[in-house]
């Protein structure tokens, strides 16, 4: 698919929407050549909206699968398209680049676009920007534009969807406003702003909210429960352990099952190997299992990295004092 030749054979069948477009021409849209990134968004205007959504989302997908792909160029030109679900689409297509240069257009994008779920899908890219702040890896001017930006939408007037996905955004900062906006949002009556509270808990590595993550777990609302239990993992909270455990045994719902376990293992500590491999012994879904063999995976990573850290701890006691 190199080739103009052969790329226009990805042009055509994108244009033929008598058929369905082949998912083997999707790989055609990475590292695009700046000739048939001309070419296609030649034609782009002439697809019609639904396939060009429906291209975006699997493209998505295709690039979770494999890493190695890259659809930025492609998703770059996009941002200004006539439709807003095409922009928001490619913003979550852009969600792995790290490219500064995004930050002015997410900007815009998040105060000047008339779809509110385009101007949420743009802070929820900006959050990436904010962990590469908080880990120094952009510089400080950036993140602070970033921030602000994300601080006035969070508290002004914009749709709850955009004021929500800036909390969340802003759950990577240490900035002193953020933990009073988290809280605000936790107390909120509307179950999804406490869904995005825990969300940002979990990105914040402090675990000052413990105490609301592990009565999040209880909650009756699935959704509040999920967030909880995620949140709990990235905490790495030893607090939660006995709860999820518990939860592991009596939960129904698939997808929170699944979070727990992967949460467990972010956790590690007492039985949980044993759990996890007691449940692989009896499980049979194949996707079940790699899912519990990727989780063990990280299980043993965790364990790997407590064991470095009271190693540490040991060695911080044994320096006699100065």
């Amino acid at each position: 698919m190199s080739t103009i030749t052969s790329f226009q054979v990805v042009l055509d069948a994108l244009l033929d929407e008598h058929r369905a477009f082949p998912r083997a021409y999707l790989r055609a849209f990475s590292d695009l050549g700046p000739v048939n990134l001309r070419d296609l968004l030649a034609v782009w205007p002439k697809v019609g909206v639904k396939r060009r959504r429906q291209l975006l989302v699997d493209l998505r997908a295709l690039a979770e699968e494999d890493t190695l792909l890259s659809f930025d160029d492609f998703a770059r030109s996009l941002l200004k398209d006539e439709d807003g679900m095409v922009r928001a689409a490619a913003i979550r297509l852009l969600w792995d680049c790290d490219d500064v240069k995004l930050i002015p257009d997410y900007l815009h994008i998040l105060t000047s676009d008339p779809d509110p779920a385009t101007r949420a899908a743009a802070a929820t890219g900006l959050g990436g920007f904010v962990l590469s702040g908080e880990f120094d890896e952009i510089p400080q001017r950036f993140l602070r534009q970033v921030e602000d930006a994300l601080l006035v939408a969070a508290t002004g007037s914009d749709t709850a969807l955009v004021r929500r996905r800036a909390v969340e955004s802003l759950g990577f900062s240490s900035r002193p406003e953020v933990p009073a906006l988290i809280e605000a949002a936790f107390a909120h009556s509307d179950p999804d702003w406490v869904v995005s509270a825990l969300f940002a808990m979990g990105r914040s590595s402090d675990e000052r909210w413990e105490e609301q993550v592990l009565a999040g777990l209880t909650n009756d609302d699935l959704r509040i429960r999920q967030a909880a239990v995620e949140a709990a993992g990235e905490l790495s909270l030893s607090a939660a352990r006995p709860l999820l455990l518990e939860m592991l045994q009596e939960e129904e719902e698939a997808e929170i099952v699944q979070a727990i376990i992967w949460s467990l293992s972010q956790i590690g500590g007492e039985d949980v190997r044993t759990v996890l491999i007691t449940l692989l012994d009896q499980i049979e879904d194949d996707e079940m299992v790699e899912f519990l063999e990727e989780a063990l995976e990280n299980l043993e990573f965790t364990e790997e990295m407590n064991r470095f850290d009271l190693m540490a701890l040991d060695l911080d006691e044994d320096e006699p004092e100065k």
